[in-house]
């Protein structure tokens, strides 16, 4: 098969899979040097680019498949209109959400301990008088997970042995972690209540059109004042200008940011002039969760080229685009 990546970005992803598909034939094209390529995919990976109605109707390619989690990129409907399969990659079974949720907790680590004013010292060669400055321990603090999914699970896993007071929203209602305490759960619905009592928020919440800007101005001013807020998850789900406001009068003390409101993001951005740790969205960009993630991805490509439903399928078109030449018929 041919194997369409929708971007030249993760090299990785592709050297792993050569390995575990020898025989396919892995492509990779910036999204603007796709059109002469589509029509020869069997299947298309979005990366983080965009697949809509267009590119999906200039291929026949039947199965759209995530190298990973995320398919905002992805018009889903015109998929399931045009018989197209898309798949994910659930994070919990490739170890994506384990290395997520170690990365958020070392955001909250480098905010509590002030790493910005500790690495801009050193690198302006200006010393900080012996035992300055003064740092947060997490152990006693209440940290509030917004997203009870695979990353919220595991960081619930994680956090209990820090000491702190965990509560959760979640739209789930009920759902929780086996064997670790938490404090309270509230619903999206209660999302306000939820943010007053936390000294650090931390989204972890699958992202949906109708979640943009979830963290607007009225959810950043229902939190308490000197509050750290974590994003692993979208970068959708934050005002970008809510939060520089709330940094810039310090309302929110810092902010650890993997995702953002475009990506690549401009670093000349004002926000990052403030209390900001940023990474460039590699949470789960790990040994861990890479090979996890291709093992997952090279199951789900034999099981379509044997002619077998894929797993992880995000939905069910009624009627199946009808194979390329020497594939084998969707039963």
């Amino acid at each position: 098969m041919k194997i369409l990546f929708c971007g030249e970005g993760f090299p990785e992803a592709r050297r792993q899979l050569a390995t575990l598909l020898p025989d396919d034939e892995l492509l990779a094209f910036p999204p603007d040097k796709l059109g002469p390529h589509i029509a020869e995919a069997d299947v298309v990976v979005p990366t983080v680019n965009r697949v809509d109605e267009e590119l999906i109707r200039k291929g026949t390619f039947g199965l759209i498949q995530q190298f990973g989690v995320g398919l905002e990129s992805v018009d889903i409907g015109a998929a399931t209109k045009n018989g197209v399969m898309v798949a994910r990659i659930p994070s919990e079974e490739s170890g994506n959400a384990a290395s997520v949720a170690e990365h958020a907790i070392l955001f909250m680590l480098m905010l509590s301990r002030n790493w910005n004013r500790l690495s801009r010292a050193r690198e302006e060669n200006r010393p900080l008088p012996w035992g300055s400055p003064e740092g947060q321990a997490l152990l006693g603090k209440k940290v509030c997970i917004v997203g009870l999914g695979g990353i919220g699970r595991e960081l619930a896993r994680r956090l209990a042995g820090f000491g702190v007071r965990i509560t959760t929203v979640d739209d789930h209602p009920g759902r929780t972690v086996p064997d670790i305490e938490i404090a309270r759960q509230y619903s999206l619905a209660e999302i306000p209540a939820a943010l007053a009592e936390a000294n650090y928020v931390v989204l972890s919440l699958n992202y949906t059109p109708d979640r943009f800007h979830l963290i607007d101005t009225a959810a950043i001013a229902a939190m308490k004042s000197g509050v750290y807020l974590i994003n692993v998850a979208r970068g959708g789900l934050i005002d970008p200008d809510a939060l520089l406001a709330a940094l810039k009068s310090g309302h929110v003390a810092g902010a650890g940011l993997d995702v953002f409101w475009e990506e690549p993001v401009d670093m000349s951005h004002p926000i990052f002039s403030e209390n900001v740790i940023a990474t460039p969205h590699t949470a789960g960009v790990t040994d861990v969760s890479y090979e996890g993630i291709a093992r997952a991805f090279a199951e789900n490509m034999k099981r379509y080229a044997a002619g077998e439903k894929p797993l992880y399928l995000a939905n069910a078109p009624d009627r199946l685009r009808k194979a390329r030449p020497g594939q084998t018929v969707m039963r």
